[in-house]
């Protein structure tokens, strides 16, 4: 059993005591100490004591001093009992040491593991045990447990003696039950009923549903923020004056759920009176600022507006070289006719121009790799939106685990330093993956890849992939700033095989290289170029394929130069949730080798935020394909529609079809569109789970080839399908399940409701 703090401070009194009577006799008699003996130490040395007491022979064998002795012995936590006596003219210092701890061990803990619990406690094997520092420990513990919804937890504390005055401590856990919340309830609200204010909180209320989710537990912290999210709440309903009176959580008698209550008032709703700007700039015109108020005369108050208005007129005042403005808006309530007048009053500051940017954190990455992603260069007039775009391209480099782009006062008024603080992260890959997928079954995965080599922001890939239909190996090499300009240059090779017999009766072989090179036109739009020389061979031809294919067995040699105009507009390039992509492809082959051809695809992307974390994406995408100088088409340079790229249909499940063998052909023209919701699924953010909601179209025709098969059917009719969608970035890797159902479409086409993609790598 172990003794109370009030227990060991009396027995720590009662030894003090005990050695003062049996010294007060003594210390009469002999006033200074002649010799000082330590007496019981079996790990620790005579003089280490002697060190701590603060006391040496000659010293006068005073009562302060020994008390100031006792007590530092008593403080290094070393010694379970101490005791002084006289023993003619030497000081007796009698010692019991505390135990050493052998190990630290939980029992009974299921729900939270031991190295998480062993991470809050600060005992450790071969420390000095003490039954503070077990109390202290098990104080922690509790709070763990607490923070996991678990007050029902009882954590019980056990010493288990070993020889060589050794000691092994276990904490015997009953986890207990996890403590939900039963109810929410508010009282004071008049305008809002309770089912509003729930719904505007974190903490939720305990239902059978929300099993993967902790937002039903009670929270301290979690109910502090409620508090918060009320405040904003009504703040931006009009109610200015509201204020939170209480929030009290109380447990049941059986410990098994929490009942929570928020006292509230309300207060009187306000409109806004008045819009002002006061500027404290000099030979500045505050009218350039309106436009970027979005709090309106007549409206009700709404502080949200007033922040997004301070966000933007910050935003607009950084464009225009004041860095280090301060915006702080004033509200004076007119509380007779209810109304508020916000006046945003701009601070005086001069001009602010870039000094030197300051990058630290990158241990292997050059500076020069992170310096050409500025929008600003040393010397430039400071820019707060550029400021914003420089951190994104960062962000994109996906070099770094964080990366924080601050500004800070320079050597001078008008000047700031651009600071970059980054945390790098790995950068190179060897990974052996596995996965599946409709369109090409079971697949493995071998891929070296090192997106910033010998951290130049270079990009080196060596990789092969086997599946089911598809056998793919690549080797390429990208420097994206290419002779030190903005020129990213690379050179790649391919040898590919696929598996083609399910769609059209025969496997094609592709063996090549290419060198391309792209530059920036502008900031949104960039222009890039490709020459490609690759041997092609459609072989292992059935024979009962369509005529269209088997006379195109053999292989072909093209020899292709190709261009893509890019815009871009899209907040980012990993994680789109705003802005535009748009490309522009032009492909002519004919410079050596056998095709000859001139292909062209326009397409585009939209994505738009709907609201928080529900972002549409609007696609569309039209291609053609036409030979030159006699030539016609073959199967291998046709574009074919289905599987990813129209949800609902196979895998080249529409366009032109020889009936008689059901063989896919390919067509010269086609066209695509997406229209796609993702929104979220109510469960925790940090999954990465996500539900979409689509509907694709498109159209694939046209074949320019004379057969004599029986039955050709090419029709440039529209297909249409709609769908639902559920996407999991797992820890495994990313996974996609699509369920489309065909709504329009030609009798030969071939549906396929199900689509499901998983991939990883280990």
């Amino acid at each position: 059993m172990m003794k109370t703090p009030s227990f060991r401070r009396a027995l720590a009194l009662f030894s003090v005591l005990f050695s003062f009577a049996v010294l007060a006799g003594p210390v009469m008699a002999q006033s200074v100490i002649q010799e000082i003996r330590v007496k019981g130490v079996e790990r620790i040395e005579p003089a280490t004591v002697l060190s701590y007491m603060d006391l040496r022979p000659g010293d006068e064998m005073e009562r302060d001093a020994l008390d100031t002795a006792l007590k530092n012995l008593f403080r290094t936590g070393l010694f379970a009992d101490v005791t002084f006596y006289q023993d003619q003219n030497a000081l007796i210092v009698d010692i019991v040491e505390n135990p050493i701890i052998n190990s630290i061990n939980f029992e009974g803990n299921d729900k939270v593991e031991d190295d998480d619990l062993l991470a809050e406690i600060q005992m450790r094997p071969r420390q000095a045990f003490t039954r503070p520092r077990v109390q202290a420990d098990l104080s922690r513990l509790y709070q763990v447990y607490r923070r996991n919804g678990r007050f029902a937890v009882s954590i019980d504390p056990k010493i288990v003696k070993l020889d060589q005055n050794r000691v092994d401590v276990v904490f015997e856990v009953d986890e207990g039950i996890v403590t939900k919340v039963e109810s929410i309830r508010f009282v004071g609200n008049r305008r809002f009923d309770d089912a509003t204010l729930r719904s505007e909180i974190s903490t939720k209320e305990s239902r059978w549903y929300r099993f993967v989710s902790a937002d039903d537990r009670y929270d301290p912290d979690r109910m502090a923020y409620d508090q918060d999210l009320l405040r904003r709440f009504y703040l931006s309903q009009g109610y200015a004056d509201f204020r939170v009176l209480s929030a009290n959580a109380e447990l049941s008698q059986d410990r098994k759920n929490f009942y929570l209550t928020f006292t509230v008032e309300e207060g009187p709703r306000y409109r806004v009176g008045s819009v002002d700007v006061d500027s404290a700039l000099r030979n500045f015109d505050a009218q350039v600022l309106y436009p970027e108020i979005t709090v309106k005369n007549g409206e009700w108050y709404d502080a949200s507006q007033v922040q997004d208005s301070i966000d933007r007129m910050v935003r607009k005042l950084g464009d225009m070289q004041y860095a280090f403005v301060n915006v702080r808006p004033r509200v004076e309530r007119d509380r007779s006719k209810n109304t508020v007048q916000i006046t945003f009053f701009i601070e005086e500051t001069p001009r602010i121009f870039v000094e030197r940017i300051d990058i630290h954190g990158n241990q292997r990455t050059e500076d020069r790799v992170v310096r050409r992603e500025f929008e600003l260069a040393e010397g430039d007039p400071f820019n707060r939106t550029k400021l914003a775009e420089s951190e994104q391209n960062i962000r994109d480099l996906d070099y770094f685990e964080k990366v924080e782009v601050t500004h800070k006062p320079g050597s001078a008024a008008d000047k700031a330093v651009l600071d970059v603080e980054v945390a790098e992260k790995s950068t190179g890959e060897l990974s052996i993956g596995g996965g599946f997928s409709t369109s090409d079954g079971p697949l493995a995965d071998l891929r070296l890849r090192e997106r910033n080599f010998l951290g130049r922001g270079q990009e080196l890939l060596l990789a092969a992939t086997i599946s089911g239909s598809r056998t793919e190996f690549d080797a390429g090499f990208t420097e994206p700033y290419f002779l030190g300009r903005d020129l990213q240059a690379g050179v790649d090779l391919f040898h590919i095989t696929r598996d083609l017999q399910d769609e059209s009766s025969f496997d094609q072989q592709r063996t090549g290289g290419a060198l391309r090179i792209g530059y920036p036109l502008s900031k949104s739009w960039r222009q890039s170029l490709r020459y490609s020389y690759e041997r092609n061979d459609i072989k292992d031809v059935k024979d009962t394929a369509s005529l269209y294919i088997q006379e195109q067995a053999g292989e072909r040699v093209t020899s292709a130069v190709s261009q893509r105009l890019t815009y871009d507009t899209r907040d980012s390039r990993l994680f789109p949730t705003d802005g535009f992509l748009g490309w522009f492809d032009v492909e002519v082959a004919g410079l050596g080798g056998d095709a000859q051809y001139v292909s062209g695809k326009l397409g585009g992307s939209y994505f738009y935020p709907v609201a928080d974390n529900w972002v549409f994406n609007l696609l569309a995408e039209g291609g053609t394909i036409h030979g030159w100088g006699g030539e016609t088409v073959q199967i291998n340079e046709r574009f074919f529609l289905g599987g990813n790229t129209l949800r609902g249909f196979e895998q080249a499940g529409i366009g032109p079809r020889d009936l008689d063998t059901e063989d896919a052909l390919g067509g010269n023209y086609f066209y695509r569109g997406t229209a796609e919701l993702s929104f979220p699924t109510g469960l925790p953010q940090e999954l990465g789970v996500k539900a979409h909601a689509f509907t694709d179209f498109g159209s694939l025709w046209d074949v320019d080839q004379a057969s004599t098969a029986a039955q050709l059917m090419d029709d440039s009719s529209i297909r249409v399908s709609t769908g639902l969608g559920l996407s999991w970035r797992s820890p495994l890797g990313p996974i996609r399940i699509d369920y489309g159902i065909p709504i329009k479409e030609e009798s030969y086409d071939q549906a396929e409701n199900f689509r499901f993609s998983f991939g990883t790598r280990f």
